[in-house]
């Protein structure tokens, strides 16, 4: 089977693509910010966050709050003070995949074996916590926009539709960008479904590869169309996490960046570094 980026940085590597994003990289990106607006492009987090029926969603709990001093909790100096947990899946919302998230044949990406990734240890290679924080040049493709409405569910975007998105939009995608896929999934009015939504193809995917981007995000579930081609499952996923070490950044938010006109950008984001992680949540952000 294909194994496109292995070795590549190293027979140890558990970063993958992001190598691709370099000091000269960050530098150019930061050239990019003219305007100063930082524009966040997450969803909130909240018990009402939707999630696919396989996963618990946000439960959100106070530990301390105004009823407890109602109820009479003591107040040294007059001092109050409120906390709460969270316990959420890492893969809810916007949220980031390690590349241990996705594999096939029992082998992840560079090699490492599958078995490595148990739940009493996590992954114990290419778990979110080797990934570390993504500042780079960030480029909107926005197909949506091409197409003048959001996609129907289904509707599968191929090389040709990012080709078309990116001269539309007078920007080239080039090594170590951070891709970001508009597809207007989330955008549409009425319920969403997992089952079903517009998102890349294979060749796609591959066309992304070939320019070396460092990763892929989009405004859907899974980046990838929904249904799956026949006799597939999850073909993205396993081309780019595991063959190419890209990571995929999903849930995004993108009509307001959309909204702005700018396409070329500088993007930064970072995980929570949960050891042993397949993901995680995370908040990351278009610098104008």
């Amino acid at each position: 089977m294909s194994q496109d980026n292995w070795n590549r940085w190293g027979p140890e590597d558990e970063r993958g693509a992001l190598n691709h994003i370099g000091p000269s990289q960050v530098q150019h990106a930061a050239s990019l910010v003219r305007s100063g607006q930082v524009l966040s492009l997450a969803q909130p987090l909240s018990p009402r966050t939707p999630v696919p029926q396989h996963r618990a969603g946000v439960q959100h709990f106070m530990g301390r709050d105004g009823g407890d001093y109602a109820a009479g909790a003591r107040q040294p100096g007059g001092f109050q003070f409120a906390e709460d947990t969270v316990v959420l899946p890492l893969h809810i919302g916007t949220h980031i995949d390690a590349l241990c998230h996705a594999w096939y044949d029992d082998t992840l990406y560079n090699g490492f074996p599958g078995s490595g990734t148990r739940s009493t240890t996590g992954a114990t290679r290419c778990g979110i916590d080797k990934m570390g924080p993504s500042a780079g040049r960030g480029v909107l493709l926005d197909v949506a926009g091409l197409c003048g409405q959001p996609l129907a569910d289904g509707v599968s975007i191929g090389a040709a539709d990012l080709e078309r998105a990116a001269a539309r939009a007078g920007v080239r995608v080039g090594k170590g960008d951070i891709v970001l896929i508009r597809t207007g999934w989330a955008e549409r009015n009425g319920p969403i479904s997992f089952n079903a939504e517009p998102g890349l193809n294979v060749e796609a995917a591959l066309w992304l590869a070939e320019a070396e981007i460092a990763v892929l995000g989009a405004d859907n579930y899974a980046v990838e169309v929904l249904p799956f081609p026949a006799t597939t499952v999850f073909p993205v996923h396993q081309r780019l996490i595991r063959d190419f070490g890209i990571p995929l950044l999903e849930g995004l938010v993108l009509g307001g960046l959309a909204a702005t006109g700018r396409h070329e950008f500088m993007f930064a984001a970072s995980p929570l570094p949960v050891a042993g992680g397949t993901g995680s949540p995370i908040s990351p952000m278009a610098l104008l």
